[in-house]
C-alpha cells in the first residue's frame, strides 16, 4: 500500500502565538501541531517561551520537527530576527500563520485610549511587521502562503458587549489580507484570512457555561468549534491544494454568518 504523502512535506512554517495561554489548546498550538504532523518544520514564536516550549515538546513526542523563538511580534527588530531564524534554522520560509491576538472591551464613548493602542498593535500592527520580514524570504524561495487570523467580529458586530478595539483590528486584518494578496501575488505569495466563529479556546475560557451554550446554539450546526477546526483550515490554505486561492476570507463558524438571530430563534429560546 502506497504511503500517504504529507500535505506540507518540505515546507518551513512560522506560527506566531504558538503556545496556549491557559489550560486547553489554543489556535496557535493546534495549528503548529497539525503543520508538523503534515510534514512542515515549524518555528514556534511566542512572547512567553515556556508556552511555545510546551507545544514543541508535544510536536517532538509525535516525531515532528520544531524550534522555539521568543519574540514580541509588535517589535520590528524581533520580527526581523524571527524571519532570519526560520531561514537559518530550517533553510527558508514557505508559510506564515499570523495568529497573535488579544481582546479589548469598550464602545467608542467609553473605551480607554491605551486599550485601543494595545489591541491594534497586537492584533494588526503585528501582522504587518511579521509580513514585512517574511515576504522577502518567501519571495527569495519561490513563494509561499500567508494566513492571517481575523474573526467574525471583523465582519459583524460581536456578542457579549461592545468590543470596538477588537472588532476594528480584526476588520483591519481582512483589509490587510486582501491588499497583500494583490501586492505580492506576482511573487507567488498567496495571502488569505481565516475568520473564526464562536470557538472555545483558552482565550475565552472564563466565560460562563450559559454563555458557552448560547454561542453553541446560535450557529446552524449547533455544535461548538475548537482550535483544531481553525488548524485544519490553515493546513488547507498552507498546502498546495490551495495553490489557486488568494485574497479570500474563510469563515470557520458553524454557518453563523449565513443566518440571522430570528432564523435561529427556535434554537435560542
Amino acid at each position: 500500500m502506497e504511503q500517504k504523502r504529507l500535505r506540507l512535506a518540505g515546507k518551513v512554517a512560522i506560527v506566531t502565538g504558538a503556545g496556549s495561554s491557559g489550560p486547553g489548546v489554543g489556535t496557535g498550538k493546534a495549528t503548529a501541531t497539525l503543520f508538523a504532523r503534515e510534514g512542515a518544520k515549524v518555528l514556534l514564536v511566542d512572547r512567553v517561551a515556556s508556552q511555545a516550549e510546551a507545544t514543541m515538546a508535544d510536536i517532538k513526542e509525535e516525531g515532528g520537527e520544531a524550534s522555539v523563538f521568543q519574540a514580541d511580534v509588535t517589535d520590528s527588530g524581533d520580527c526581523r530576527a524571527m524571519a532570519d531564524a526560520a531561514q537559518e534554522r530550517f533553510g527558508g520560509l514557505h508559510i506564515l500563520f499570523n495568529n497573535v491576538g488579544v481582546l479589548g472591551r469598550g464602545s467608542v464613548v467609553d473605551l480607554e485610549e491605551e486599550v485601543w493602542d494595545r489591541v491594534l498593535d497586537a492584533n494588526l500592527k503585528s501582522m504587518m511587521l511579521t509580513s514585512r520580514y517574511a515576504v522577502p524570504v518567501m519571495a527569495q524561495g519561490g513563494g509561499g502562503s500567508i494566513i492571517n487570523v481575523s474573526s467574525i467580529a471583523g465582519l459583524r458586530a460581536g456578542s457579549g458587549g461592545a468590543s470596538i478595539p477588537y472588532a476594528a483590528s480584526k476588520g483591519g486584518v481582512i483589509a490587510l489580507t486582501t491588499s497583500m494578496a494583490v501586492h505580492h501575488g506576482r511573487e507567488n505569495i498567496r495571502v488569505n484570512c481565516i475568520a473564526p466563529g464562536h470557538i472555545y479556546t483558552p482565550m475565552v475560557a472564563a466565560m460562563t457555561e450559559e454563555t458557552r451554550d448560547l454561542r453553541r446554539r446560535a450557529g446552524p450546526l449547533g455544535t461548538e468549534g475548537t482550535a483544531w477546526d481553525i488548524g485544519w483550515a490553515a493546513v488547507f490554505l498552507a498546502s498546495d491544494e490551495a495553490r489557486w486561492i488568494s485574497g479570500v476570507v474563510l469563515p470557520v463558524d458553524a454557518g453563523l454568518l449565513a443566518t440571522t438571530p430570528l432564523a435561529m430563534l427556535e434554537h435560542l429560546t
